[in-house]
């Protein structure tokens, strides 16, 4: 028996199959709907789920990751994903809520309030992903940079200035100390300037200098956290987040790089939570969980992909195999259901109570802010001088 294990799931139109939004259980025509995605993470928090991630970008999604396409065949536009969170925060009572946010050509002053108040909004249920844009099409959007043509130099750049955001966003959030408002109707004072803090920070692309319009959120620090594939990624996660996502394909690979992260990771702070990502077609039986992604992919007109790997069987079989990569060290996973709500369901209903009865998951939400729930402590202001 492993560790009891944390889960979460990354919700994504009508799943992560192309073809998913023409399944019979599909809601394609309600994806730009509250009421659609209140009742996804509603399912996600019957289920005890630690947290949601909610996609976002800033182009139309596209078969190729970094050029876009003219199909007309798969599902194209989304709302933002922060908004959901907080449209989706006050339906809900316990499961975190972390939408992403795209580095590359957002101010990080102004994700730093709109996530402070996803925080407020879910009584401290916030986090944030971070993922950087290396997308032509994407800049061109803004008009404000050039992107090198050296993959390597832009990469490095774009990881570079995301470690350069996150920064901005802890400052901010600690521009505030916990007790900066008095709020005395006698005396006239709302707050103590005292405790409000310019956080003057400078970098490569961002120049800030604080303190933010909105007060210390109230879990100190939402939760962040990324995605990883290669080395600045890695170093990313290590240096500037609480949880890191990662893709390895075997248990051997899911140990080296948690292993690889750990060494990474600063000395005084603590390890952060890395959780294996996997795409999920679930079913009763494994010939059915077959059939389905056979037919998604025959609609599709091709195999489906992932950068994740791709687990095709049932619920008890995707059990034995999270079992094996959490004894491995993986702390927790995120779940791609590949068609929604189906495959969520499976989760919920099927995979979360065979998690329990091998004692891997909790019984009842144990926290009342998704810090808690992963097991992180509430950090001091670094400008408290208490």
């Amino acid at each position: 028996m492993g560790t009891p294990l944390h889960l979460a799931v990354a919700l994504d139109g009508t799943g992560w199959h192309p073809a998913s939004w023409r399944e019979p259980l599909a809601r394609a025509g309600e994806t730009l709907s509250p009421r659609y995605w209140t009742d996804l993470v509603g399912q996600a928090e019957r289920g005890l789920l630690d947290f949601v991630t909610i996609e976002d970008g800033l182009t139309l999604q596209s078969d190729h990751p970094f050029r876009p396409d003219d199909r007309t065949d798969q599902l194209r536009g989304r709302l933002d994903a922060v908004l959901i969170a907080s449209r989706v925060a006050p339906r809900t009572r316990h499961i975190g809520l972390v939408p992403t946010v795209i580095t590359t050509h957002t101010e990080p002053f102004h994700a730093s309030k709109a996530i402070a108040t996803l925080d407020y909004v879910s009584t401290g249920r916030a986090g944030v992903r971070v993922q950087a844009s290396s997308r032509r099409d994407a800049a061109a959007h803004f008009g404000r940079r050039e992107l090198p043509e050296d993959r390597a130099a832009l990469t490095a750049e774009l990881f570079g200035e995301a470690a350069d955001y996150v920064e901005v966003l802890r400052r901010l959030w600690d521009s505030w100390e916990d007790d900066a408002e008095i709020r005395d109707v006698s005396s006239g004072r709302f707050i103590d300037r005292n405790k409000l803090h310019y956080i003057d920070f400078e970098g490569a692309a961002f120049s800030v200098k604080g303190p933010s319009i909105t007060p210390r959120p109230p879990q100190g620090q939402p939760v962040v956290a990324a995605l990883g594939h290669v080395d600045p990624a890695y170093q990313l996660i290590a240096a500037s987040t609480d949880v890191g996502f990662i893709t390895p394909h075997s248990a051997d690979e899911a140990s080296d790089l948690v292993s690889t992260l750990a060494a990474l990771r600063p000395e005084q702070a603590p390890p952060v939570r890395v959780f294996a990502d996997l795409v999920v077609f679930l079913d009763d039986t494994l010939d059915s969980a077959r059939a389905r992604r056979d037919r998604l992919d025959e609609l599709a007109g091709a195999a489906f992909r992932s950068d994740a790997e791709i687990f095709v069987g049932t619920p008890g079989q995707l059990a034995d195999l999270l079992q094996a990569w959490n004894t491995a060290g993986i702390a927790g996973f995120r779940l791609r259901p590949a068609s929604l709500p189906h495959d969520l369901q499976q989760i919920t209903d099927a995979l979360v109570p065979e998690l329990q009865r091998r004692g891997l998951f909790r019984e009842s939400y144990e926290a009342s802010t998704l810090r808690g729930l992963l097991g992180l402590t509430r950090p001091a202001n670094r400008y408290s001088t208490v």
